[in-house]
């Protein structure tokens, strides 16, 4: 039985969290403070954490940076109760794997719980290392070669390192700051159309219909991320 541990300063959001993940056949463990995530963690063992964003103490971006500097790799999904775009894109920043923003429904979390854990277990198609597999599309990092269906594409260096980084984190939203530092190698602070422009060049070439796209998706306000599941 896969083990969730659930932090949050509201009982009432702990129970219903508890409850509805019980009932979806995981074990859950709780707490209420920030500090308390990184003895957990390291003594139980879960294999996913659900953590609020303001939490007494330490709060939840402090917690996941924390985890992640101890190279604690644990997925995290962070809990709001802010819509503000700026805390979306700093939990992705500090290392969170998705977020979901408060008030929100049962079944949509347990759905984001196990899509986070689908890919946290290499779901995510790669054939051999360095080869993936998305729906048409064969990135093989070793040979530099990008196919889609069985049709050699040709992609600019950019272009390829871009693909291979999205692929190395399938499924996974990516900010363009993100994509910026990890891709270009710097810390940008101008314009990041510079990725919108690649990703639009890396859709006309490898989706059937770049306009509506299948496997590089646009998340509204904060970045990208490729996907290999559901294209809808």
């Amino acid at each position: 039985m896969q083990r969730i541990l659930v932090v949050d300063d509201e009982p009432a959001i702990v129970k219903l969290l508890e409850y509805n993940l019980q009932q979806a056949g995981f074990e859950v463990l709780t707490g209420d403070q920030g500090l308390q995530v990184l003895n957990t963690v390291q003594t139980n063992k879960p294999d996913i954490i659900i953590l609020d964003l303001m939490l007494p103490g330490m709060d939840g971006l402090q917690v996941c940076q924390q985890l992640r500097q101890k190279d604690i790799r644990t997925p995290v999904i962070m809990l709001t109760a802010r819509g503000e775009e700026v805390d979306r894109i700093l939990g992705l920043e500090m290392g969170a794997d998705d977020y979901i923003t408060k008030p929100f429904s049962p079944r949509e979390l347990v759905a984001r719980v196990r899509a986070v854990l689908r890919r946290s277990n290499s779901e995510f198609e790669e054939v051999e290392e360095g080869v993936w597999q998305i729906g048409p599309i064969r990135v093989d990092a070793n040979r530099y070669e990008v196919q889609v269906s069985g049709q050699k594409v040709e992609l600019t260096t950019r272009e390829f390192e871009l693909l291979g980084y999205l692929c190395k984190h399938a499924d996974r939203v990516l900010t363009r700051t993100q994509l910026l530092e990890h891709v270009w190698g710097y810390d940008f602070a101008g314009d990041t159309r510079i990725v919108d422009v690649h990703i639009s060049h890396l859709r006309d070439k490898l989706e059937s219909t770049p306009k509506s796209p299948q496997y590089i998706k646009t998340v509204r306000g904060i970045g990208y991320k490729l996907v290999h599941g559901d294209p809808h």
